[in-house]
């Protein structure tokens, strides 16, 4: 027998046959991954599916069978329902996709001149008063209880190229979208998530810090605080002599405060006036302990550090919708039904039925519904109902965004702020500068993103109402030019978004509900970030769809 490079037997038998092996390599070289796949279950050769990576269903699964590919209607066009569709379509599946919205995406909202964004009448209104939905802003009148129980639609004025990405902004490195962007051919670019340049401020401070002088007293002042702790003997239980040394070099160089340990600032802190034929001018003395400590930094210094927060961050060229655009258009526009809204889901014994807005009820062979949780669940059927309470657990998440564009880029030009993010403690919570297009003629800030109390107190208003209050919040930060160089603004609530009703789903409890709905009901799947422990990402759209295509097609192809 001749051994070959793996140590294996030699590709043909004794006979002159080809074995197993030999086979799966043919198939392999003609048909591709997905062929020898189908034909290593075919042999009982496939490892199990949590096993191994996924791998997407193929034509080939089916033809080496001998059988079709079911038909399945998907509920919802955002990221989980169009990469559903998409992955199912690489075998061939016939997939239909109704969407109640009249375009896909759903969270994965990009707004441009012309886009028209409606509301829904105010869904805390019958909740009872106070909290949440009082404005903790001055100068708001009321609760403004008639004018706010209406519909309202805005329409976007921005100038040609100018974006507002109101719902996902960016996509960390490790997350498989970038995997679809790559796939679908979706150019990507750095989005700027945490820039020493942007500011810091609070209401406890008289005027906004940058973020770079602020971390720097905060880190010489925590080096100093500790390396004379350690000098003190302080430590001495916990380190030994040669730790200690180490830790005091350690906080040397870390809170640049030397070898007598006194944090006097440095040029970390930045400069009054940059180097250049002259000598740069430092910023001069931090000021004392106790108002560094008033600054607020913990989360200012701690999200960027963040798995999922970490630099560098990535975003869709153009627009975040982008994403959804290659997976609709790889699905087939002709496959997807906008403003068509689901009226019924039933569980048949050898398939599904759904009814909708559209005409004719749709029967197929599974259904995947890629719904918000409380959305779905209020839809009439015969789900049981420890899938409906299952259903009903989760709860929607209140967000808001504002995107101010301005006739000119002077965040750039007069600050130095290419990208990034101010934080505050304001109820506008942040202020996010774009990270495309720089040195453009125009261009567009998030002028706040906030949640909980803060999205409903906005959420209340009407948008000229947010606009002006954005505006006089961020004028704290970046003076008069934050008004005078405003030219539009669109505002989003998502509570108030129809068939969506809020930023995202949260669970409660990972506990019962959440595994019970990793389960098909019937012929009923369910997917959705808030499937994952990766909720309110794309990330976790796509990894759920991926999930759910993996059980759906092992079962296709076990049954028959």
């Amino acid at each position: 027998m001749v051994e070959g490079e793996d140590g294996g037997r030699s590709e043909r038998g004794d006979g002159g046959s080809l074995t197993r092996r030999s086979l799966l390599v043919g198939l392999g070289v003609a048909g591709g991954a997905g062929a020898m796949y189908a034909a290593m279950g075919v042999l009982g050769l496939a490892p199990d599916r949590q096993e191994r990576d996924y791998t997407p269903p193929q034509r080939s699964d089916f033809a080496l069978r001998g059988r079709a590919a079911a038909k399945v209607v998907i509920l919802g066009a955002g990221v989980a329902g169009l990469a559903v569709a998409y992955e199912l379509g690489k075998a061939g599946y016939d997939c239909t996709v109704l969407e109640a919205r009249d375009r896909v995406g759903g969270r994965n909202l990009t707004l441009r001149g012309g886009d028209l964004l409606p509301e829904l009448p105010d869904p805390l209104a019958s909740s009872g008063g106070g909290g949440a939905r009082q404005v903790r802003a001055q100068g708001t009148a009321g609760t403004r209880e008639a004018r706010t129980q209406e519909a309202r639609t805005q329409e976007a004025r921005f100038g040609e190229g100018v974006y507002f990405n109101a719902g996902p902004a960016r996509i960390a490195q490790w997350m498989v979208t970038l995997d679809y962007c790559r796939e679908l051919g979706v150019p990507i670019e750095l989005f700027v998530n945490d820039n020493p340049s942007a500011y810091v401020f609070n209401r406890r401070m008289e005027a906004p810090v940058r973020a770079r002088t602020a971390r720097a007293d905060m880190y010489g002042y925590i080096s100093e605080l500790l390396a004379k702790a350690t000098n003190a003997g302080a430590l001495d239980r916990r380190l030994t002599s040669g730790d200690k040394a180490a830790l005091l070099d350690f906080l040397s160089g870390f809170g640049d405060i030397g070898g007598s340990y006194d944090y006097a600032g440095s040029d970390r802190r930045g400069l009054r006036v940059n180097p250049g034929i002259e000598e740069g001018v430092p910023l001069g003395a931090p000021p004392p302990l106790s108002e560094v400590l008033g600054y607020g930094l913990g989360r200012t210094i701690g999200f960027p550090l963040a798995y999922d927060q970490a630099m560098p961050m990535f975003q869709p060229v153009g627009g975040m919708d982008a994403i959804v655009t290659g997976l609709a258009d790889a699905v087939g526009r002709d496959r997807i039904h906008t403003s068509t809204e689901v009226n019924k889901i039933t569980n048949l014994a050898d398939g599904v039925e759904i009814e909708h807005s559209g005409g004719s009820a749709i029967r197929a062979d599974y259904c995947v519904a890629a719904l918000p949780p409380h959305v779905l669940a209020r839809i009439p059927g015969n789900l049981d109902a420890r899938v409906v309470a299952a259903l009903r657990s989760p709860q929607p998440v209140s967000a808001g965004k504002i995107g101010l564009e301005y006739r000119s880029r002077w965040w750039e030009t007069d600050d130095r702020i290419y990208g990034g993010i101010t934080e505050t403690d304001l109820d506008i919570s942040h202020i996010w500068y774009p990270s495309h297009d720089f040195h453009g003629r125009r261009g567009l800030l998030v002028g706040y993103y906030n949640l909980g109390a803060d999205a409903d107190a906005y959420g209340r208003l009407t948008h000229a109402e947010r606009q002006k209050r954005a505006v006089t919040q961020g004028m704290k930060i970046h003076g008069e030019k934050y008004r005078t160089e405003l030219v539009s603004s669109v505002s989003i609530d998502w509570r108030r978004q129809p068939h969506i009703e809020g930023g995202w789903a949260a669970w409660p409890s990972y506990e019962g509900g959440f595994g019970l709905l990793q389960r098909p009901a019937g012929r009923v799947y369910f997917a959705g970030d808030w499937l994952t422990h990766l909720v309110a990402w794309q990330a976790g759209a796509l990894e759920s769809a991926r999930n759910v295509v993996a059980q759906l097609h092992e079962r296709v192809i076990k049954d028959g």
